[in-house]
């Protein structure tokens, strides 16, 4: 899927061979085996993953993924979108992203953290605040970036708060972390109804992916007027027409940890979800989810891809044929990246911001991207992804130029 989306890009950008050929592998790809000694006392090997997929700009940047479909395929797809996505945000960064192949909802507390310092460990020399940062993804959280931190501190001897984002505040993590990509996604679909003369107030929306991300989607469409008709987690989706009670489904979440039983719902499958009639689509959770089966049945007139990769390239094309609107994952979900960025600038400085001041931050630079990448698209007569991968190549592309390549 990365790559078919980049040759689409490249193409309209008539890319040099030479550096088509340079952005279409990793830099780095890096491979390790993990032994973590269980709790029962018996060991476990995992496979672990980083790559780093370009550091033109300067050091790559990409979360850690725990989850049991974590590949190198998928790692360096990922790593490849968060260079884009960076590129696109004007952030100094590269892009990387990295993984274990595990179930977390398996694992203890202590085999979580044992299996976290000993990852870090083994990817220590390819990580670090001038090198490659890191930060939480899917089946990771703030704890597995303060093991990361403490970790890689205690190899160091003193304390590195800038080698990882997205850890504890209290520890160096920057106010309005968490919400950083759930906000940035409202921001892009408020600055894309405004195109169309209109507001959140009424409507109707629907959210695949429960976690972080579209929990924090939910709760501010939910602020902002929106009827959030449909969400869903990993394991089952909750209904109701006239709009769900999110503060209440977010309090049933955190007492049993699902949506499932929430009582103001009727349970939905994930897979009928995505075809209920709605203004805005959103999927939060893995790649792949909207597909050439599905698409012609999808029922929204605007998709906005929180999730990375959910959109297939034939799925695009179908959707693209029938008008539906697409803000893409590099750009929609890019208010984490951003966020980060800003905790990395902080622990730099040792000087920290409000959260007031972050959030205006992160809506300035979510709105002026949405833009830039609409008038592209416009003045090209191309979709919105289009435009977002054109504009963020070109940038990489030139970079790469002015630096030369060595010896």
């Amino acid at each position: 899927m990365a790559l078919a989306q980049f040759e689409s890009a490249a193409d309209l950008l008539s890319l040099d061979p030479n550096l088509r050929l340079r952005l279409m592998a990793p830099k780095r790809s890096i491979m390790v085996s993990i032994p973590v000694r269980m709790d029962d006392g018996h060991v476990e090997i995992f496979s672990g993953y980083r790559v780093h997929h370009d550091n033109t700009l300067g050091p790559s940047k990409g979360g850690i993924r725990y989850h049991p479909e974590v590949s190198l395929g998928e790692v360096a797809a990922l790593a490849m979108w968060m260079t884009w996505k960076c590129a696109l945000m004007g952030l100094p960064f590269g892009g990387a992203k990295g993984g274990v192949n595990c179930d977390p909802s398996r694992l203890s507390r202590n085999e979580l953290q044992r299996l976290t310092r000993r990852y870090t460990t083994e990817i220590v020399q390819f990580i670090g605040p001038e090198i490659d940062i890191p930060a939480p993804d899917v089946g990771t959280n703030d704890q597995v970036m303060a093991w990361m931190m403490d970790t890689y501190s205690q190899i160091k001897g003193y304390a590195v708060p800038g080698m990882v984002t997205g850890k504890p505040v209290v520890i160096g993590g920057s106010l309005g972390r968490t919400e950083a990509t759930g906000r940035g996604v409202v921001a892009c679909i408020v600055e894309a109804l405004k195109d169309q003369g209109t507001t959140l107030a009424g409507k109707r929306a629907v959210v695949q992916g429960f976690g972080n991300v579209g929990a924090n989607v939910a709760r501010f469409l939910f602020e902002q007027g929106a009827q959030v008709i449909a969400v869903s987690d990993v394991r089952s989706g909750v209904y109701n027409a006239v709009g769900l009670d999110i503060p209440a489904l977010l309090q049933h979440v955190a007492e049993t940890r699902f949506v499932a039983g929430f009582k103001h719902g009727e349970a939905i499958t994930n897979a009928d979800l995505l075809l209920l009639p709605c203004d805005l689509l959103i999927p939060a959770a893995l790649a792949g989810q909207i597909t050439e089966e599905n698409a012609p049945h999808l029922a929204c007139a605007m998709l906005v891809e929180a999730a990375n990769g959910p959109t297939t390239p034939a799925a695009d094309q179908i959707l693209n044929a029938r008008g539906i609107f697409i803000i893409p994952d590099v750009l929609a979900n890019a208010g984490g990246v951003v966020v980060s960025y800003f905790e990395w600038v902080q622990d730099l400085q040792q000087f920290f911001w409000k959260e007031k001041e972050i959030n205006e931050k992160l809506c300035t630079l979510m709105v002026e991207a949405y833009q830039t990448v609409r008038d592209t698209a416009r003045s090209n007569q191309i979709p919105m992804r289009q435009a977002a991968l054109m504009l963020a190549i070109r940038k990489i592309a030139q970079a790469q130029l002015a630096r030369g390549l060595f010896p």
